[in-house]
């Protein structure tokens, strides 16, 4: 068993029965479902499917993320893709950070997937990886942590106050596999992109939107939120964007 600790009140995986069309929401890399439940209420009283499953190491303690690969990331959307999928004729994905690198991963093995929307998501971090490479030479376990990039004022994310190191590792690796793959991506996709991200170099979407092979891609601006947009002043916009893209697609 991978994880020790209890869930976290607010972190718990949360699901909405709907019409034949299905939602995967996605959660990031030391985050919860608490950023993503906003987006995943929206689009189930737009009517959808929608199913927030939370990725096993993350809600509960830094130490139980420690324990966790980014295979068992993986694993835990693959799952949550195919239980929407035994009741939904038709599914989209989307995710915020490292959930919208696993959006793309899922959108690169899965082409029956009908459309994605990531969201600031991870593709390449430079800044990170020589951190990680530099911390992987010490004994040093955690770090602080990089929640709550949040531009309105009083509004915190559910998120790890540490960043376990062998963690970032993971994601690094997730992160090149993803990239590597782009042109893979062939189904209609929308990018959301924050001008000012503190956490993901927003030149990380202007890449995916020219690496994917996607007929149908589109990238909207977000000017005012910062990394966890799903929280932040857009959250309204990327809610409204992602039921017209779904409904259009």
């Amino acid at each position: 068993m991978l994880e020790n600790n209890d869930v976290l009140r607010g972190a718990e995986e949360f699901y909405f029965a709907g019409n034949q069309t299905g939602v995967l929401v996605i959660h990031g890399f030391t985050g919860s479902t608490q950023s993503m439940r906003f987006l995943g209420e929206k689009l189930a009283e737009a009517g959808f499917t929608v199913f927030g499953p939370r990725l096993i190491g993350h809600g509960t303690t830094p130490e139980d993320m420690e324990k966790t690969t980014y295979h068992d990331w993986v694993q835990t959307v693959e799952a949550g893709l195919e239980k929407l999928q035994s009741t939904c004729t038709e599914v989209y994905v989307t995710g915020l950070s490292m959930g919208g690198t696993l959006t793309l991963y899922l959108a690169e093995n899965h082409p029956e997937i009908k459309g994605i929307i990531p969201i600031n998501a991870a593709t390449h971090m430079p800044d990170m990886n020589k951190y990680y490479d530099k911390l992987s030479q010490t004994d040093k376990r955690f770090v602080d942590g990089i929640g709550s990039d949040i531009k309105k004022e009083n509004v915190k994310e559910l998120a790890y106050e540490q960043t376990p190191v062998k963690s970032m590792g993971e994601l690094k690796k997730l992160a090149e596999k993803v990239r590597d793959q782009l042109p893979a991506i062939e189904i209609p996709t929308l990018i959301f992109s924050s001008t000012v991200d503190h956490v993901v170099p927003p030149e990380n979407s202007q890449e995916i939107y020219r690496s994917i092979s996607s007929k149908e891609r589109s990238i909207i601006l977000l000017e005012n939120s910062y990394h966890v947009a799903t929280l932040d002043f857009d959250k309204e916009l990327i809610a409204e964007k992602c039921v017209e893209f779904i409904q259009q697609t």
